[in-house]
């Protein structure tokens, strides 16, 4: 019961700030979500014993989000993306020199303080940058079509799994599960898109739909990767039964970035 109320009250959290929150609340909203989200992975770097510097590394996932928004950096979205990406990149292996102690793990220092800025960072600024650029529709279709997916690979998994998809990573995923999360959530997008994305045609969205689901699925596996290499169930407890923030968003963090992109240069 307490997953239920958990996550009906997630899912009027999500619909509210997504379709009726203003742009600068979103945004706040958004940056809350990516510094919960990395405290999470503070912990599951420290329980890997790779030790992250948090201020300095969340600080930069914090500025590389915000690089994307049109409230940020002078009112032009995305135009100084790249120079954040290259400050971040510099200041952040620059401050490794001063934590490495002559051990084998320079590249594990440097690249784990890196990292958020590309694994939650960009992804999302991404979704800040399609609502505002495409609106609330495009955003909430890529939520959507997520949510779609796991109710899909969750049901599908239960009546006809057989056969595991990523065995050592999450056991209880199939390969039957997700097959029927790629129909129903490409099916989805396709179908519903031609309402709040009508400037895709018929098959670009079918086939962005299949590249949202399947980059979804490796997301999912990706956390799961974390989360077992760290040797814990779930990114935290934050929310009553489902886990942390991370826990929630890891198919949104690698499907994102190609939906973004797609609507920004297709």
């Amino acid at each position: 019961m307490t997953r239920v109320w958990s996550g009906a009250v997630l899912l009027l959290f999500a619909v509210g700030t997504v379709w009726f929150a203003p742009a600068l609340l979103f945004f706040t909203v958004a940056e809350v979500l990516l510094v919960a989200a990395f405290v999470e992975y503070v912990t599951l770097a420290r329980e890997s014993g790779v030790p992250v510097p948090a201020v300095p590394a969340g600080a930069a996932a914090v500025l590389c989000c915000a690089a994307f928004s049109r409230l940020a950096f002078g009112g032009v979205p995305g135009a100084p993306v790249d120079v954040v990406l290259m400050s971040v990149l510099v200041a952040l292996c620059a401050l490794t020199l001063t934590r490495w102690r002559s051990g084998p793990d320079a590249l594990g220092l440097a690249s784990a303080s890196i990292f958020p800025s590309l694994y939650l960072g960009l992804p999302i600024g991404a979704m800040i940058a399609i609502r505002e650029t495409r609106g609330r529709e495009a955003l909430f279709l890529l939520m959507l079509t997520v949510v779609v997916s796991d109710t899909a690979q969750y049901y599908c998994g239960r009546a006809l799994g057989r056969r595991p998809l990523a065995e050592r990573i999450s056991p209880k995923k199939t390969i039957e599960g997700a097959i029927g999360g790629v129909v129903c959530g490409s099916g989805f997008l396709a179908i519903v898109g031609a309402w709040w994305l009508p400037v895709l045609p018929m098959l670009l969205r079918a086939a962005l739909g299949v590249t949202v689901v399947a980059l979804g699925i490796a997301g999912d596996l990706f956390e799961s990767m974390l989360k077992r290499s760290a040797g814990v169930k779930d990114s935290s407890a934050l929310i009553p039964g489902h886990g942390g923030v991370l826990d929630r968003i890891d198919a949104l963090l690698f499907a994102a970035p190609v939906y973004y992109i797609v609507l920004k240069y297709v």
